[in-house]
């Protein structure tokens, strides 16, 4: 079964068609990016996708339901997760607790229970916290659990962000230019991050400027040219084609994942 269907899907924002008329379909357990220039729809097609807005035309499916239009917190319920191009981080809480905050979903808090204060809310905060000390140190961020979230380094509050992703419990997790500002360590932990999500059968679909990351590490590429689909294949078919070159990639860039 498909994951992620796009059919038809177009966004008008007063006289600026940023996305027109796109068709195209995510397959389970592959790592898709979407690449383009500047101003291409990326992220605009992202927020789509996760119900920050609202399509103009077209129609959104997951798992063969319909979601056009559906509110965040609906779809991540279904299981579709995000990051953020610019870091959404909690910076007055420790890094532990901004991934506790992804965790939200899948804690049962009735009122009365809070207010009692019962064992099962003692239990489940515990579980919670396990929970998500044990993703931290599944990106690589073990030592940095009770540290204040704004003394992280760059790099690694990147990671923490697709931590507090993960928590939500994803099916589909979209990243939104995870290496962007990072250095080449930074960014090869963050390209080992995302084959091993992938490895454990999550669905990854990315955003990313970062070409030598981007033609190393998917399976299927969607480029983007003004809100259109320009192309879409392999890495090496994407590389080899010409429009893409001629509006994105470049000659040099082009031969750079070769």
């Amino acid at each position: 079964m498909t994951l992620l269907k796009v059919e038809g899907l177009s966004k008008d924002f007063g006289g600026i068609r940023a996305i027109e008329d796109l068709w195209f379909t995510v397959e389970p357990g592959a790592i898709h990016s979407i690449i383009g220039p500047n101003g291409a729809g990326k992220t605009t097609l992202f927020n789509l996708i996760t119900g920050l807005y609202r399509p103009s035309a077209g129609r959104i499916l997951f798992e063969d339901a319909v979601i056009t239009g559906a509110r965040p917190h609906a779809l991540a319920a279904r299981g579709i997760s995000r990051s953020f191009q610019n870091l959404q981080i909690f910076h007055n809480m420790t890094a532990l607790e901004n991934v506790m905050v992804g965790h939200h979903l899948h804690t049962r808090r009735g009122l009365l229970s809070v207010l009692l204060r019962f064992p099962s809310l003692a239990r489940a905060d515990a579980d919670c916290r396990d929970s998500a000390a044990a993703l931290m140190d599944s990106v690589g961020l073990g030592a940095y659990l009770t540290a204040a979230a704004d003394t992280l380094p760059y790099g690694a509050l990147k990671r923490l962000e697709i931590a507090r992703a993960l928590a939500c419990k994803p099916k589909l997790l979209m990243l939104d230019e995870p290496a962007a500002g990072c250095n080449a360590r930074e960014t090869a932990e963050i390209e080992a991050l995302i084959r091993s999500i992938s490895a454990q059968g999550v669905t990854v679909v990315l955003v990313e400027h970062d070409m030598r990351l981007v033609m190393g590490i998917s399976d299927h590429i969607l480029v983007l040219d003004y809100g259109r689909k320009l192309a879409e294949g392999t890495a090496a078919e994407v590389r080899e084609n010409a429009d893409v070159v001629a509006a994105y990639l470049g000659a040099g860039a082009a031969t750079e994942g070769a």
